[in-house]
């Protein structure tokens, strides 16, 4: 009997395994991808014995059992074996089988302890052939060491309630015996200090972080309209006075005109090829199968929609650049899962042979000003814009129109001979104000704030100004913006919830906007030292 050879797809990597391995189906998955499976720094002596982790962090599978487990050089008894589970339940060897698996979905762990054994410090060799479905039979061969954790300090911490009053109190007495210092102010916080979880780790109270009110601002949006008092988070002087003075030149004129342009969160995971002509080739089966792809990326989330995947070629890599739609949420966790999938999928149905795959190749430019973000967009891209008339220029900002674009235009050589990520005057400022007050991520601050400036002289002596920020990123909905005072600040906008990212968008575009035509008039007409001497930190 003739056995057809698959032309393409796992069917072709099952067939060539059972042909080459003796009639046992085991895929063939990199090693350096393989490797991934095993915890490093998870070696350790406990009272139970010497133990182990091993994580999914491929695909969602079973794991059905150790057929052999050799720790420096010995082979170890499997009586003496344990599987314990995540939810704390531990089996023998003997009890798990390809029949009668443990669930192995991607994130969770199963942990290896082999009783009555204990090892010293230092390094130390494993190797463990495992079974695991859909993969078949797998071998793990790994270094890991054990250090002197008794050597190594650490902040007190509780397993049971980490966002306990004892385990904040124990922290709190750390600081006093380690440092000196007697905490009077950072423990004053008026929430439960459960809510940090998910958001911070080893709690021990709040920065209390001035807040200001600017404005109110103007916007004539599609999705913010009306009067909005912007809540501002500082300890910059002048910086709320500047940021009104610009949202009064805005309503003098009639109001910020906002427009979302486009909406994307990125992933960039990179593969890794022989050579670049395995590298396009896996490029274009990528695209011939992105309806599948697709699915499986938007299996993971009831939000995430996959718009587009673009590619990047470069030496024997292949940068995939997923672009989704993540609703209210910032996104970042989120297209990370989604993309986690469909890459995991890619590299099981895949013909040819990958030889490294990484989730981020540091082509999504997280938390990084980039020009692919600027083409591409990240985030939000939104623009808001204003005509300020003659009068407006001079007797609010006090500088004419014509001296306002002359210095625009020096300006943006300027930020193009120096190779800043803007040509704007500071739009960092505003955005980090509004970031901290509503519990945005604030390291986004760093590609958000990459905006682009314009100013047009029109005939009748009124300046058109418009400002385009191609990456915000912003949320309304997760991460920080549920905590108690971020929530009170989106309140004051109208922008708590879901529903309404995209009128913050359009509200933090018209402050930038605001935070631009103020500094950039105080400078036009020699106002920005003598505000500083006023109001700011050189009095």
């Amino acid at each position: 009997m003739v056995i057809p050879t698959p032309d393409s797809g796992i069917l072709k990597r099952i067939y060539a395994n059972i042909v080459g391995s003796g009639g046992f189906v085991s895929l063939d998955i990199p090693e350096k991808i393989l490797k991934r499976l095993y915890t490093y720094g998870s070696l350790k002596d406990t009272d139970r014995g010497v133990e182990f982790e091993v994580k999914n962090r491929l695909q969602d599978a079973k794991f059905a059992g150790i057929n052999r487990l050799v720790i420096n050089g010995d082979e170890i008894d499997s009586e003496r074996v344990r599987l314990v589970t995540a939810d704390g339940d531990s089996f023998r060897l003997d009890e798990v089988t390809e029949d009668s698996p443990i669930q192995f979905p991607v994130g969770r762990t199963v942990t290896v302890v082999v009783e009555e054994m204990n090892l010293p410090t230092g390094d130390h060799d494993i190797h463990v052939d495992f079974v695991a479905e859909p993969f078949g039979e797998l071998t793990l061969e790994i270094g890991d060491t054990i250090r002197g954790e008794d050597a190594i300090p650490g902040i007190p911490r509780s397993d049971d309630d980490n966002y306990s009053e004892e385990a904040i109190a124990e922290r709190h007495e750390y600081i006093e015996e380690k440092t000196g210092a007697e905490l009077e102010h950072v423990p004053e916080f008026s929430f439960d200090a459960s809510m940090g979880q998910g958001n911070i780790e080893n709690f021990i109270g709040v920065a209390q972080m001035p807040l200001g009110l600017a404005g109110p601002v103007k916007i004539n949006g599609e999705y913010a309209d009306g009067e909005y008092p912007i809540p501002m988070a500082t300890t910059e002087g002048t910086l709320v006075a500047s940021y009104s003075r610009g949202m009064k030149a805005i309503n003098l004129s009639g109001g910020a005109k906002t427009t979302v342009v486009n909406d994307r969160m990125n992933r960039a995971p990179v593969f890794v090829f022989e050579d670049a002509r395995n590298a396009r080739d896996f490029r274009d089966w990528v695209f011939e199968h992105y309806d599948t792809i697709k699915e499986k990326a938007e299996e993971t989330s009831s939000v995430a929609e996959l718009v587009e995947i673009e590619d990047y070629m470069t030496n024997n890599f292949a940068h995939l650049r997923f672009s989704f739609q993540t609703g209210d949420a910032a996104g970042q966790n989120m297209v990370g899962k989604a993309t986690f999938a469909a890459c995991n999928w890619v590299l099981q149905e895949y013909p040819g042979y990958v030889e490294n795959f990484y989730l981020e190749g540091n082509f999504a430019t997280d938390k990084k000003a980039s020009k692919v973000n600027d083409m591409m967009t990240r985030g939000k891209r939104v623009t808001a814009e204003v005509t300020l008339d003659r009068d407006t220029c001079i007797h609010h900002l006090g500088a004419e129109p014509d001296s306002l674009a002359h210095h625009s235009k020096i300006a943006t050589i300027g930020s193009f001979f120096s190779g800043a990520n803007t040509n704007g005057a500071h739009p960092a400022n505003g955005l980090a104000s509004l970031f901290i007050a509503t519990g945005q991520d604030e390291a986004n601050v760093a590609e958000s704030s990459a905006a682009i400036l314009n100013t047009t002289l029109l005939d009748d002596d009124s300046l058109h100004i418009s400002v385009t920020i191609p990456s915000l990123i912003v949320a309304t909905y997760g991460g920080g913006t549920g905590m108690a005072t971020q929530q009170e600040c989106l309140e004051i906008l109208d922008c708590a919830g879901p529903g309404n990212v995209n009128k913050l968008a359009e509200i933090a575009a018209a402050t930038v906007l605001a935070g631009e035509i103020s500094l950039g008039a105080a400078i036009s007409a020699s106002d920005w030292v003598t505000s500083h001497e006023s109001l700011g930190r050189n009095r």
